[in-house]
């Protein structure tokens, strides 16, 4: 990690942390060991209790936040324990999503594609919704989590690209709308990222985006050597488009 990175005295709040070696995970513990103060949220209660305390055990200040983002009642209680336990919020990163719906759009149903939406796009939209007074008061920055799927069609993962089109094209609206109170929206959008996960599922030896070159662009995204980029889908390929 760059020693650049200091996040020091600010507040970071990453959605989708509960999995252990996820990518979620991951952003949120390299968030604190560059000096943030972390909020972690996840709807999987006891897996995110489970992360705060492992975050407390490095010498980390986290704070767990649990509930389904899905419900605009769970990004307001984010905030509100950001505020509670640290005063301010500087960042949120919306990591909390996921490829649930894989097949022909033929062979695909309304309730798959609600859900698929909900996760991705309705979670980054609720919480970047909630957040949004707290972090113009500190002049803040939202990094979301799109896909490379929003720039290459993949046959059978229709309703995934759409999901994350909507979350790019969400990115792109914020970003002009709270530029004026100084809150930065950018997103990242990466082809496959190697986690436990995905090498159960594809092997080993498929074309990965490494996650140490995942952070290292949220990190970047939000921090202050970000200060004049806003509205911009960053892909990160690793070769792979």
């Amino acid at each position: 990690m760059p020693t650049t990175w200091d996040f020091s005295g600010r507040t970071v709040l990453v959605t989708g942390v509960a999995r252990p070696g996820q990518i979620g995970h991951v952003v949120a513990r390299t968030f604190g060991k560059a000096g943030a103060r972390l909020i972690a949220v996840d709807r999987n209660a006891v897996g995110v209790a489970e992360r705060a305390r492992e975050f407390a055990a490095e010498g980390i200040e986290a704070r767990p936040a649990a509930g389904d983002l899905t419900e605009p009642d769970m990004g307001v209680l984010a905030v509100e324990t950001a505020l509670k336990h640290f005063g301010r919020l500087d960042v949120v990163v919306n990591v909390a999503g996921g490829l649930t719906t894989f097949g022909p759009v033929a062979q695909s149903d309304a309730a798959a594609f609600d859900r698929e939406i909900a996760i991705n796009l309705k979670t980054a939209f609720l919480m970047s919704r909630a957040a949004a007074d707290a972090l113009g008061q500190s002049r803040g920055a939202i990094v979301n989590f799109s896909s490379v799927a929003y720039f290459r069609a993949t046959p059978q993962m229709a309703v995934y690209s759409a999901a994350k089109a909507g979350v790019a094209a969400l990115t792109q609206s914020l970003a002009a709308e709270l530029w004026p109170r100084g809150i930065r929206v950018n997103a990242i959008a990466p082809a496959m990222v190697r986690t436990p996960e995905n090498v159960a599922a594809a092997g080993a030896d498929a074309q990965y985006v490494e996650m140490s070159q995942l952070v290292e662009a949220v990190l970047f995204l939000a921090s202050e050597s970000a200060s004049g980029i806003t509205g911009h889908i960053l892909p990160i390929t690793n070769g792979s488009i």
